[in-house]
């Protein structure tokens, strides 16, 4: 039994067998950044008044450092999954969408790559 509408058939258009896929994708990393958040509050309680150098020696821990970039790339991607759903379900226009989806990966991309070498260049102390 197929489940493809007579019109999809016609016009040889049907599942782009992306759905499935970007519906995990922002499940599993919004169900991962609950815990990587949480880490982030706690750690932003923590540091609360403390002067930069105890800072840096903080974000300078190597359990720290990771988890600092797991949650950074983790809410990032998270982030570009749900804008891409967005520009794709209300740009009209297909060259907008591409332009828009492009303008998107290159958004996330440059936030990630700053955040992370800000984080780096704070932990190496620079």
């Amino acid at each position: 039994m197929r489940m493809r509408t007579p019109l999809s058939t016609v016009r040889g258009l049907g599942s782009a067998r992306e759905g499935t896929r970007h519906f995990w994708l922002s499940r599993v990393t919004g169900v991962a950044a609950v815990p990587l958040s949480i880490f982030f509050v706690v750690l932003l309680i923590v540091m609360r008044g403390a002067d930069y150098e105890t800072a840096v020696a903080i974000l300078g821990s190597p359990l720290v450092a990771i988890l600092m970039v797991l949650t950074i790339f983790t809410v990032i991607y998270h982030m570009m999954i749900g804008v891409q759903v967005i520009i794709e379900d209300y740009v009209p226009g297909q060259m907008a969408k591409v332009i828009w989806l492009m303008g998107n990966i290159f958004f996330c991309s440059f936030i990630g790559v700053a955040s992370v070498f800000a984080l780096l260049k704070i932990s190496i102390g620079g």
